[in-house]
């Protein structure tokens, strides 16, 4: 019987993980990672569920870890001029790294997560994350950074599966969380508080107000302080014109927000660094890829091309709004061996158990789109690194 963590959120998604596992023949162990100090019902709904379900619970308290590592950069990263994504950090840093060594502690060989998405096998060898066939849900974006050693070791039996399904399943088997809401894109803000009333409480001060200034530099007003504007923002600005204007950058050395017409927002051309390999170790001049340079972007076709200190993607029609601090992800299809059949069956019992490095079972050889890598998007020019 092989032994697999699952990171147990106290959400439905990570619930039905576990229970499809152990239908699967596994012997499950959920494991609730505290990193905030909202985790307390998040770690009693895990509990209940993991009683539901008829396996071990055990609770981690990473708080201390996690105020270092991803709220300092999230902070950091508005006073900045930058808009940060937690998630995409959190995930190689703190969740995988936490849940692998909760796993070596155990005995066990893999770990699961409830994000919908897939683990694969390419041909030439490395693993990466596959897009969920639900377009709604699917999360490969935020997980771009996992290591080809994490991946290695990652179930991931959500990926063929609607959100809906996986909720009738919850309520079929009695869970409590069926119905529970999904959590908040930033899972550490308390509840009604905006990020910049946290970021202000956290801080123990209030940003340095700063001037808006036009594309030519004419001072047009007053700003609140960076942290309160994101490129593409409209709406809270303060600040009347006769025609909409848009925020089109942010500019940290000077304090200043430049403000904009709709069509300066509209770009080919980004650059990004720290790029981060999954079905590729690192892209060609001239790579072409379905890039998405947001969680909710639908994906715009681009070339890449490497530079001194990172990428230019060049897309085949101009994006709005790329803003530094959010992600590029590239994407291309690649061949496979299906896996999200199997777990499918899993609570019919026509699959048993998992099977050496074949995480979640190989079934077919399949073809969809799967992550090459991803990077973080950065101002241009000087200020690219």
């Amino acid at each position: 019987m092989e032994k697999v963590v699952v990171g147990l959120s106290g959400g439905v998604d990570s619930a039905v993980t576990a229970y499809l596992l152990k239908q699967m023949g596994c012997e499950v162990t959920g494991v609730t990672l505290c990193m905030h100090e909202g985790a307390k019902k998040e770690a009693e709904d895990a509990k209940t569920a993991a009683e539901c379900i008829g396996i071990a619970h055990r609770s981690v308290d990473l708080r201390g870890r996690f105020q270092e590592k991803i709220i300092r950069y999230f902070t950091e990263s508005y006073k900045q001029g930058e808009t940060p994504n937690p998630c995409i950090v959190c995930n190689p840093e703190m969740k995988w790294n936490a849940l692998l060594c909760e796993a070596d502690a155990l005995g066990a060989k893999r770990v699961a997560t409830g994000h919908y998405a897939g683990v694969v096998r390419l041909e030439n060898g490395r693993f990466a994350i596959r897009c969920a066939a639900s377009a709604a849900k699917d999360q490969a974006y935020v997980l771009y950074g996992l290591t080809q050693e994490q991946l290695a070791r990652t179930v991931m039996p959500l990926a063929a599966y609607e959100k809906q399904e996986v909720r009738k399943l919850a309520a079929d088997i009695g869970l409590l969380v069926a119905e529970k809401a999904d959590s908040m894109e930033v899972c550490f803000l308390p509840e009604k508080e905006t990020y910049t009333d946290y970021i202000i409480r956290t801080e123990g001060s209030r940003p340095s107000r700063g001037n808006f200034v036009d594309e030519n530099g004419n001072i047009l007003g007053t700003h609140q302080g960076l942290i309160y504007y994101t490129v593409g923002q409209r709406k809270g600005l303060g600040i009347a014109f006769g025609e909409p204007r848009y925020v089109k950058e942010l500019r940290p050395a000077e304090n200043e927000v430049v403000l904009s017409g709709n069509d300066a927002l509209w770009s080919d051309t980004i650059y990004a660094r720290d790029f981060k390999g999954m079905a590729i170790e690192y892209p060609e001049d001239g790579m072409r890829f379905l890039a998405k340079i947001r969680y909710s972007h639908k994906g715009a076709m681009c070339t890449v091309y490497r530079e001194k200190e990172g990428l230019r993607c060049v897309f085949d029609e101009p994006q709005r709004a790329a803003t530094p601090g959010q992600a590029v992800v590239f994407y291309r299809e690649e061949s496979f061996a299906d896996t999200e059949n199997a777990v499918r069956t899993v609570h019919h019992g026509s699959v048993q158990a998992l099977k050496g490095d074949e995480a979640a079972g190989s079934i077919r050889d399949s073809k969809g789109y799967v992550v090459a890598g991803g990077a973080v998007i950065t101002r241009e020019g000087g200020n690219k690194i």
